[in-house]
């Protein structure tokens, strides 16, 4: 076998889609996480109900025509806070990935690129990071610096850039030594430029697959963080709190809870079974198995 780079070997954009859509695995998270996006897409210009609007003569009824998932001990429509609490978990998880990805990715491959002191302290870096819990650290930065969707964003966010770090790294290091990246250097390419042209094209395809991996990680750590009080605050809606309210309610409104409960599990079972199956498609190795 030719040490050809990764990403000629892999099929054209056609052959790819046509692999991830004979996938089981991507097909069922594709539709899954379409259907959560597109639920939070609506939201932002329709929902049944207002919910920030209180009716107490309609407190935790139960499931009906007019309110189809019930109402919780404000009156307020659970189905509509569901859509409205879907815009904000996505909307945290994305830009805490997007956060650790634009920082992470860049750190990594300038690690692998230098080697020596530079990758050596920031590896040093991210076992300091990797020391606490992800959510022990959010609740630490958010309650340092206020409860509200910002800041637990920035503390989902710190927490992925020593992931994205070390999987760049990881990924990078394993292509210098290639034979088109030694002739690249003996082009009188510099690291930067190498890194830019042969070993980022050849490393998105496990950043993507681990993008979606932390995306339904900061859906839990977002949901975690609002069941505590510190991510986003009433009224605007959240699944995590929304978990909180409906705890002491459990016996006599169980609906409550169930519905905000099996959004966060079906939301994260989408993106986890979405990355499965970009990894069983992205991957050279596993298509040659298969």
């Amino acid at each position: 076998m030719t040490d050809a780079p990764l990403h000629l070997e892999q099929p054209g954009w056609r052959s790819t889609l046509r692999l991830a859509f004979a996938n089981r695995s991507f097909m069922i998270g594709f539709v899954i996480t379409a259907l959560v996006a597109a639920m939070a897409l609506v939201s932002y210009v329709w929902t049944p109900y207002d919910v920030t609007h209180l009716i107490v003569a309609d407190r935790m009824k139960g499931l009906s025509a007019q309110h189809p998932f019930g109402t919780d001990h404000f009156g307020r429509d659970i189905l509509s806070m569901i859509m409205v609490g879907a815009r904000n978990s996505i909307a945290v998880a994305v830009v805490a990935v997007a956060v650790g990805m634009g920082i992470g990715v860049p750190l990594g491959c300038w690690a692998a690129a230098r080697g020596g002191w530079v990758d050596e302290t920031l590896m040093r870096f991210n076992d300091v990071v990797f020391a606490f819990p992800a959510l022990l650290s959010a609740v630490m930065i958010t309650a340092i610096f206020g409860p509200g969707a910002v800041n637990a964003i920035i503390a989902i966010g710190i927490f992925n850039i020593p992931v994205f770090a070390r999987v760049a790294r990881a990924g990078a290091l394993s292509l210098w030594p290639r034979e088109y990246v030694l002739a690249a250097r003996a082009a009188g390419k510099g690291k930067t430029l190498i890194t830019i042209e042969h070993i980022l094209p050849n490393i998105a395809s496990i950043l993507l697959v681990q993008g979606t991996i932390q995306f339904a990680l900061g859906i839990l750590a977002e949901a975690g963080l609002s069941y505590l009080g510190l991510g986003a605050q009433p009224p605007m809606p959240s699944w995590g709190r929304m978990l909180f309210d409906a705890q002491t309610r459990m016996m006599v409104a169980p609906h409550l809870a169930i519905f905000p409960g099996l959004a966060i599990v079906i939301t994260v079972l989408g993106l986890n079974l979405l990355g499965d199956g970009l990894r069983d498609v992205l991957d050279p190795r596993l298509r040659r198995q298969r």
